[in-house]
């Protein structure tokens, strides 16, 4: 029991090292199946980042108006996660934007430069987070930050578990293959752990999360419709721009219920 602990508490602090910018000493923890295993911490991990979103957005509140303090926080979330997940979305837009075949999309997400298709997806993506944000009440966005950041990253490991893999090699190669049948329960249960919690300490009504839940499922649907009949599957960019719709999509599904 002890030796499954230490070694499910190494595969948190693995995922934590991936996802976020924190000097996390985890480097004599690292086994390539240990890595493959991440996944399933990826809505936990989102949750951390969501308090952090939430924490900046709360202390910008309390002195700049509402559109301020929202993009404030966004940019807490950015210089927190090194801008990730972010850097997919763009990815994804300038591949299968500008990609004329398969192999042409994959090489052009490849290229660290950005082009039209990513850049107009970006300013896009980060408008609508800090538009939908500030027009929600202060309670609300507080709550939509933690909920939305985790849920969406549940939605990015439904990916995993439900397409495949399109390249030989890339930055998402190693957990393509190690979600497994526990792994996405132990996805699932973290996601509707964030709901419970939502439902209980935000107070949130039914229609409201249904609403919010609506938005994250259309913006992963949405998503997948954009890069999956060109790819073939998905790329570690293809999760990130996911996950971004999702999060998007979350926030304007509680906002519209509003």
């Amino acid at each position: 029991m002890i030796r499954w602990l230490m070694n499910e508490a190494a595969i948190l602090l693995l995922a934590l090292q991936f996802l976020t910018r924190l000097p996390v000493p985890a480097a004599r923890l690292f086994t390539q199946a240990r890595l493959a295993a991440t996944p399933r911490y990826y809505p936990l991990i989102g949750l951390l980042i969501g308090c952090v979103a939430a924490l900046a957005y709360w202390a910008a509140a309390q002195v700049f108006p509402p559109l301020l303090a929202a993009l404030l926080s966004t940019a807490a979330t950015l210089l927190f996660t090194g801008a990730f997940h972010e850097d997919g979305l763009a990815d994804t837009f300038d591949g299968v934007g500008g990609g004329v075949t398969r192999q042409h999309a994959l090489e052009i997400m490849k290229d660290s430069r950005l082009g039209t298709y990513g850049a107009a997806a970006l300013v896009l993506a980060l408008g609508l987070k800090a538009a939908a944000l500030a027009a929600l009440p202060l309670a609300f966005a507080l709550a939509a930050l933690i909920a939305g950041h985790g849920l969406s990253r549940a939605s990015a490991v439904l990916v995993i578990a439900a397409s495949r893999y399109v390249r030989f090699e890339g930055k998402a190669k190693p957990v393509a293959t190690g979600l497994g049948w526990g792994g996405l329960a132990v996805t699932l249960l973290s996601a509707a752990a964030i709901l419970a919690a939502l439902i209980g300490a935000a107070h949130c009504p039914p229609g409201a999360i249904l609403s919010a839940l609506a938005g994250l499922a259309l913006g992963h649907v949405a998503l997948r419709l954009f890069f999956e009949p060109k790819l073939g599957g998905y790329t570690g960019d293809a999760l990130g721009a996911v996950q971004q719709a999702s999060e998007i999509g979350f926030y304007l599904g509680l906002l519209a219920w509003l």
